[in-house]
């Protein structure tokens, strides 16, 4: 099953002749791109999809084809939370709480990228706050509703080659910034935390993994200057083409959800629970790689040891033990 889709799977590819009727998902970051096709996908094919946004007016409209899409039972209701902020963390993690129904999976897919040096509500560097720190506290407080058999899925990227995280000096106060470097350590902690996840509730069926998407045009790269992402592709080719390789080739909105709903759904537990993923496929280990867009997933962000490292940290942050 794990050989049978890849790159150009596209979500529908790898939902076929799958019902998901009676299935509950949460995924956060249904405002745009991945999250609204991801959110479309699994209500088309059944579920019960609840959809987090920070701007819930923007939210709607993104997702009134979503609606025009359910089947087979399927629904999507969208609830506020801001990843920038733990009180609205905590906020919206009561209230599923107090809900009390299960999900089956909890897709952590809300992000942002290469972002100007700043800082969260709560003091965080923006990425890592956001991207991690947000993350981190939600899935843990709501984390028994996680049904038995169910996964937690972290939207990661290969971004995270970019760097390790740093335990010593996570809001870069003493480390000149370099937002995609900051981008990295929020997407190595973002596979780190599925790691450690993953090692604490095993024994009770839960699993997690995380994946990269692949690399799609969506509001993710807003924050990069116009002619930036041409440069970055331009010196892929580059690269590429002196590998004798054909050109970068972007994907779909559609291709790049593949991944994440196939690590929630399709694949074995046992193959991606504590892995990384990409593709469709189950990522292999390495130090060093072919070209920049080689598939393939840094050792560091693996290290059982610096999940531990950081899922201490992350607590000491945010000033709760999970």
């Amino acid at each position: 099953m794990t050989g049978t889709f890849g790159a150009t799977s596209t979500t529908d590819d790898v939902l076929q002749g799958v019902n998901l009727k009676g299935k509950r998902v949460l995924v956060t970051g249904v405002s745009a791109g991945l999250g609204v096709e991801t959110a479309r996908a699994l209500a088309a094919h059944g579920a019960e999809v609840i959809g987090t946004a920070r701007d819930l007016a923007k939210a709607q409209r993104a997702t009134v084809d979503v609606r025009a899409q359910v089947a087979n039972g399927g629904s999507l209701a969208l609830v506020e939370l801001d990843l920038a902020s733990l009180k609205s963390v905590r906020a919206c993690a009561d209230a599923l709480v107090a809900d009390g129904r299960p999900f089956d999976v909890v897709i952590a897919n809300a992000g942002v990228m290469r972002t100007p040096f700043g800082h969260t509500e709560d003091g965080f560097e923006t990425q890592f706050g956001t991207n991690h720190l947000g993350h981190f506290v939600l899935v843990n407080r709501i984390a028994a509703l996680i049904a038995p058999g169910g996964r937690l899925v972290n939207v990661a990227s290969s971004g995270h080659r970019y760097s390790d995280v740093d335990l010593d000096d996570p809001n870069f106060a003493r480390t000149p910034y370099d937002p995609m470097v900051a981008y990295g350590r929020s997407k190595t902690a973002n596979i780190l935390f599925a790691v450690e996840f993953d090692r604490r509730h095993r024994a009770r069926d839960v699993r997690a993994t995380a994946l990269h998407p692949g690399g799609i045009k969506t509001e993710l790269g807003r924050h990069m200057q116009p002619d930036e992402l041409d440069q970055l592709v331009a010196q892929i080719n580059a690269q590429l083409a002196a590998n004798g390789q054909p050109p970068y080739q972007w994907k779909t909105i559609p291709q790049g959800a593949a991944t994440s709903v196939w690590a929630a759904f399709v694949a074995p537990a046992d193959a991606v629970g504590g892995h990384y993923c990409e593709n469709c496929q189950v990522s292999q280990v390495t130090d060093g790689l072919i070209s920049p867009v080689s598939p393939g997933v840094r050792p560091y962000a693996l290290n059982p040891d610096h999940a531990k490292a950081l899922w201490t940290k992350s607590e000491e942050m945010v000033g709760e033990r999970f």
